[in-house]
């Protein structure tokens, strides 16, 4: 088979053959087994396009390729599974590196149990309806912890900016599960949170299936050596027990406070840069105008997404991140008294609204070196306040961009109007932030508004407070992913990946590691 890159389609376009037979000037007939490998959208100009990579058969093959330096011979990505080891592996937290990990060892043949404070993502769908819609906090169960880990309530986004060839092994996983198949193409891939439940539902018990065992709301609690043994003790049902292992991967995810409490004492960690912000929602037909010009209404183009950043005059990183098109906006707080949000969206993207975090970088300078979790306390202060300026019963603080910007509380709703559930409070957000954060934020919104006409009107919104993008330590590891030569950190909790993709990555690089030694 060949491959060929670059090529310009109509969005109106549906057969493929047209535009390959015409770009080689060959015959429409001479090609055959067609499969798209990547589609972006170009709305450079006026005008929107699709720009795509196929890969396709045809006759004289060799003689194609000699005559069109644009092709190339094409040969797809077959992942080989580690040799297996006669370890015991226990690995705790299902979100993305945790889940790829346990599962590449399980087809492997390695023996493991994959353990996950919170519930499977159906009981857990239920804990999570509480919370948006009667503001009930269940805290082993909810947008943080459960089956999945964070990424299952959010827009299942599937971008990256690693270039690791396991990528491919993670989407085609995806896909045999069920997620839609144009995540192997597209140049921006999202599940959605609907789609992407089935998907982990499936995993599972394809995991179960070739041997894993996978225990819910089997909380971590600490760990010991005894000799050459090693010792994990687990929580069930308000009792705690210990159990050996010859391994213990740590996939904990950025939210597991009391975990990172319990790690400080016993492994090496740092405070690290993260960022912090608020959640910009807009009228996503306006964004789509924007994006798409005068294409916007063409069915074959979805919510249109946007990407930002600037650096201000103080030197500050200010970036939109998760950007939801069609989303809504939720609470991904787990304990009572604190209030973070995040963006969610379903695969359709259908909703009424835009919405991104707009985020600010801190580090260590901002919040201290002298405790390894001052970044962890300085994030539950900003939740703290956000909390009691929403009123304090999981209602967010919500205001006009222009409105925050003169520090005046908002007293209306014009044409936008909050997804954020259960409900929420007008508020002066700049109380939520030091005023170096609030400095910095404004700034980076008129930047970006410079950059994308339009980006905030007289009616957008903002709501506090976007805490937990990254986690704000980093536990070390070596160079062969250990901590301890028997435990391994992995994945965004540890500090070594950010999103699902890389978080994915991160486990199946661990799982490998461990076969290897």
């Amino acid at each position: 088979m060949l491959r060929i890159n670059n090529v310009k389609v109509h969005l109106n376009e549906t057969d493929a053959r047209n535009v390959i037979a015409a770009k080689l000037n060959i015959r429409k007939r001479e090609i055959q087994d067609v499969k798209i490998l990547r589609r972006s959208i170009d709305a450079r100009r006026s005008k929107v396009f699709f720009n795509c990579s196929y890969a396709f058969s045809c006759q004289n093959e060799e003689a194609l390729l000699a005559a069109h330096k644009e092709l190339q011979p094409y040969v797809p990505y077959v992942y080989t599974y580690p040799q297996p080891t006669a370890k015991r592996v226990m690995v705790v937290g299902s979100g993305p590196a945790g889940l790829f990990c346990a599962y590449v060892l399980a087809k492997a043949g390695v023996k493991v149990t994959l353990v996950e404070r919170g519930k499977c993502v159906e009981e857990r769908v239920k804990d999570v309806d509480d919370l948006f819609e009667k503001g009930i906090i269940h805290p082993e169960s909810n947008i943080a912890f459960g089956e999945g880990g964070a990424g299952t309530f959010s827009d299942g986004k599937l971008t990256t900016g690693t270039k690791n060839k396991r990528i491919r092994y993670i989407l085609d996983e995806f896909i045999k599960h069920g997620a839609p198949k144009e995540i192997g193409y597209d140049a921006l891939p999202h599940i959605g949170t609907d789609r992407l439940r089935q998907v982990l539902i499936a995993m599972r018990q394809d995991l179960m299936a070739h041997g894993g065992e996978v225990r819910f709301e089997t909380k971590f609690v600490d760990f010991k050596v005894e000799g050459d043994k090693h010792f994990v003790c687990l929580k069930h049902q308000g009792k705690e027990y210990w159990e050996e292992t010859d391994d213990l991967v740590l996939a904990i995810g950025h939210s597991a406070r009391d975990t990172y409490a319990m790690l400080a004492q016993k492994l090496t960690m740092h405070p690290k840069a993260f960022a912090v912000g608020v959640r910009i929602e807009q009228l996503q037909e306006d964004i789509n105008k924007h994006q798409y010009k005068q294409d916007y209404r063409n069915k074959h183009l979805k919510a249109a997404p946007y990407k930002l950043a600037v650096r201000t005059s103080e030197g500050r990183g200010v970036y939109t991140f998760c950007m939801c098109p069609g989303g809504v906006v939720v609470p991904s707080t787990e304990e009572d008294g604190l209030l973070c949000i995040n963006g969610m969206s379903y695969y359709a993207r259908d909703g009424q609204n835009a919405n991104s975090a707009i985020l600010v970088n801190v580090s260590p300078e901002d919040f201290g070196f002298d405790d390894v979790l001052a970044g962890v306390a300085f994030q539950k202060d900003l939740e703290r306040r956000a909390y009691a300026l929403g009123g304090g019963n999981l209602s967010a603080p919500v205001q006009k961009v222009v409105d925050y910007m003169q520090g005046e509380v908002t007293t209306s709703f014009g044409k936008v109007l909050p997804t954020y559930r259960p409900g929420t409070t007008f508020a002066d957000l700049n109380q939520v932030f030091p005023e170096v954060i609030n400095r910095n934020l404004k700034e980076g919104l008129q930047l970006m508004n410079e950059r994308f006409k339009g980006f905030y009107d007289e009616d957008t919104l903002i709501t506090a407070v976007e805490s937990r993008s990254s986690a704000p330590v980093r536990i070390e590891r070596d160079e062969n992913m250990s901590a301890q030569g028997w435990i391994y950190p992995i994945g965004e909790g540890a500090g070594y990946a950010g999103g699902i993709m890389s978080s994915a990555v991160d486990g199946i690089l661990c799982a490998e590691k461990i076969c290897e030694g």
